[in-house]
């Protein structure tokens, strides 16, 4: 892993921001600006031709507030390797990596259904899971945390009774 830290520092010494490494997977971070290039070096030259998964993270209070993970997966070398990109709140945009690997597509409409991270150049860029007129995103830090314990069959005539229709 360490030669090819060495590659991508070589090939985009600005591009490379930080590199971390803990419990034995490696994480590079990059600006939004340099995604689609560092990605496509990444799947033409040294293998990652797998994007196993994509992610948004929401890490409020923090800034940057927001930041994209690209697991992905070198299978002729058995390597894995995380691309993190990191999004201000007022401008949480990214450019699409569908045309690196076209299997991101439900993964960036998942991002930005849950999350509202935009994916610049998106082929289809509509919600995936919950309905077009839903308002919000409701992985974002911002939203309440409601709690409603769960009937069973032990504790149910005191949870029913506690119930906004039970008063009425």
């Amino acid at each position: 892993m360490e030669a090819l830290i060495a590659r991508l520092r070589e090939r985009f010494p600005t591009a490379i921001q930080e590199v971390i490494t803990f419990r034995g997977e490696t994480t590079v971070v990059v600006p939004r600006e340099a995604l689609v290039e560092v990605c496509t070096y990444l799947r033409d030259e040294e293998g990652f031709n797998v994007l196993a998964d994509l992610c948004a993270v929401d890490y409020l209070p923090r800034t940057p507030r927001f930041a994209v993970n690209y697991h992905l997966l070198s299978l002729d070398h058995r390597r894995r390797l995380r691309v993190k990109v990191f999004v201000e709140e007022e401008d949480p945009v990214v450019p699409t990596v569908t045309g690196v690997w076209p299997g991101a597509n439900w993964h960036e409409r998942e991002a930005f259904d849950l999350m509202r991270i935009r994916f610049e150049g998106h082929p289809d860029p509509r919600r995936i899971l919950l309905p077009a007129e839903w308002e919000g995103h409701p992985l974002r830090k911002e939203l309440p945390v409601v709690v409603e314990e769960i009937a069973y069959s032990f504790n149910k005539a005191r949870i029913y009774a506690e119930k906004p229709f039970a008063r009425e």
